[in-house]
């Protein structure tokens, strides 16, 4: 079933218009001011798949298609914002370097089930109990020495005979990896130019201790450390931070107007008791998401599940610095403590998209604008990732009551004059001496495998210019780190 409601038979200069609208009125609510009317956003993932008439196999097993999706969805409704491929995850890839914690569509999944993530066994867990000095002395190291042949079927440990496949598999990963990530500008492009619509996020980010549980001791083995040896999760976090840090930077909007996207995963009670979460938790994501926000990079908490009980602690944070998306945490509770100081996004509960009426929708998307949209900051969303189980009708139902409810009187644009400027978004730094954080500071540093001082004693004499081998060195260096890393977050 396809609607086609919302008519893109415009001219170049007006979809440059209606782009230029869009973003000025999403960034002027991301930075909690009142724009026309709310912004439009929602993460829609593989309903996209279900509206073009495309299986989920389809849309996550080659994200061509995944961004052909996108863009006729778009062109079909009225957002202001959208990620350019929320199947985010291509399992082409995933499967090219046999990643055992994915269950793909159309391999061991259905065809029309989304991705599914695989959490190993206790005993089988990608981190063993006993490995925790080994990741705080180089992360980096042990990503590619332990972990990457633990979660690979194609590579094998350092002294173990190495295969042909394996080579192979690195080689193809790596270029699958660029392949797929330089996509993306032109995907950027093309919602822009065909569709008059912003890309709703860049960047990735995930807090160290989510980490930890995410993909390298499992749930269980975490519990059981915070219990059994809590000093070393807390260094193990401590020694995580610069690099999820350095992750996220390089990652980012270089236009600093687009939040750096923050998935939140087990940090939250009953995951991590309160305790566990002012030990742990807070204390190696703060610094990070503060240090972010003086260089003028703002990060959306994407809160899945329930945060009620942290949200005093959020409150904590720079004004404007963070979005808070509501999943399943109070919509009032949420409004009442960081209202004031930051953006709120999501809240419309997905089980409505998917079993309610087109009525049910209208309703709440009224009573979520009424609560939080009264003084701008508002960005609609579903409290989850839009799945192939949200019926078309309630989608459309979502986009129209927004439209109807969600302007502003009239009263046009409020808050700063010129909201796509950054440096008057957030409060400039330049020209401030403001000394590195301590956390910061790592060997090997963030950035690299191999720092350029150990490399340097391999070689014997340059006769030339140094400076110019070494800055080479580091940027072929980069890359290097960057795939081992975007595998631990991204994939």
């Amino acid at each position: 079933m396809q609607l086609n409601t919302f008519s893109r038979r415009l001219t170049m200069d007006t979809m440059a218009t209606r782009y230029q609208n869009c973003l000025k009125r999403y960034v002027t609510a991301l930075r909690n001011e009142k724009p026309d009317c709310v912004p439009i956003r929602p993460f829609v993932a593989e309903f996209t798949a279900r509206y073009c008439g495309f299986t989920c196999q389809q849309v996550t097993h080659d994200y061509r298609i995944a961004f052909d999706a996108v863009c006729q969805t778009v062109k079909d409704f009225d957002w202001d914002a959208v990620v350019p491929n929320m199947v985010y995850v291509w399992t082409g890839l995933a499967q090219s370097l046999g990643l055992k914690y994915y269950g793909i569509p159309g391999i061991e999944l259905d065809p029309n089930t989304g991705f599914q993530y695989k959490e190993p066994p206790e005993d089988q867990a990608f981190m063993k109990e006993d490995e925790y000095d080994e990741l705080i002395a180089d992360p980096t190291g042990f990503l590619y020495e332990k972990w990457l042949p633990r979660v690979s079927t194609e590579v094998v440990e350092p002294g173990k005979p190495a295969k042909v496949r394996t080579y192979q598999a690195l080689v193809k990963t790596a270029m699958a990896m660029y392949d797929y990530f330089y996509a993306f500008g032109p995907q950027i492009e093309r919602l822009k130019n065909e569709c008059g619509t912003v890309s709703a996020i860049a960047g990735i980010f995930k807090a160290p201790l989510d980490i930890i549980a995410d993909k390298l001791r499992g749930y269980i083995g975490l519990t059981m450390d915070l219990l059994i040896q809590p000093d070393k999760v807390l260094k193990a976090c401590e020694a995580l931070m610069p690099h999820l840090h350095h992750v996220a930077k390089t990652t980012a909007d270089p236009n600093k107007l687009v939040p750096i996207g923050f998935w939140m995963h087990r940090g939250c009670t009953p995951f991590v008791t309160r305790e566990q979460f002012h030990k742990f938790y807070w204390p190696t994501l703060k610094p990070i998401i503060e240090e972010l926000w003086r260089e003028r990079q703002q990060v959306l908490f994407y809160a899945e599940g329930n945060w009620d009980d942290h949200l005093e602690s959020f409150a904590e944070l720079p004004e404007k610095s963070i979005v808070f998306h509501i999943d399943r945490s109070s919509p009032e509770k949420v409004q009442k403590i960081l209202g004031e100081k930051f953006c709120i996004s999501g809240g419309l509960p997905n089980a409505i998209l998917a079993v309610g009426t087109p009525k049910e929708v209208r309703e709440q998307c009224k009573k979520l604008i009424k609560l939080l949209a009264k003084d701008g900051g508002y960005i609609m969303d579903a409290s989850a990732i839009i799945q192939n189980d949200a019926k078309v009708e309630n989608i459309q139902a979502f986009t129209e009551a927004t439209r109807e409810y969600g302007i502003y009187n009239g009263m046009g644009w409020s808050g700063i004059d010129n909201v796509l400027n950054s440096e008057q978004t957030v409060q400039s730094t330049d020209g401030l001496h403001i000394q590195k954080p301590s956390w910061l500071s790592c060997y090997p540093p963030a950035g690299v495998c191999v720092p350029w001082e150990e490399k340097r004693k391999e070689i014997p004499q340059i006769k030339g210019d140094e400076l110019l081998v070494e800055q080479i060195w580091n940027g072929i260096e980069a890359h290097g780190y960057t795939f081992i890393w975007q595998m631990l977050l991204s994939f």
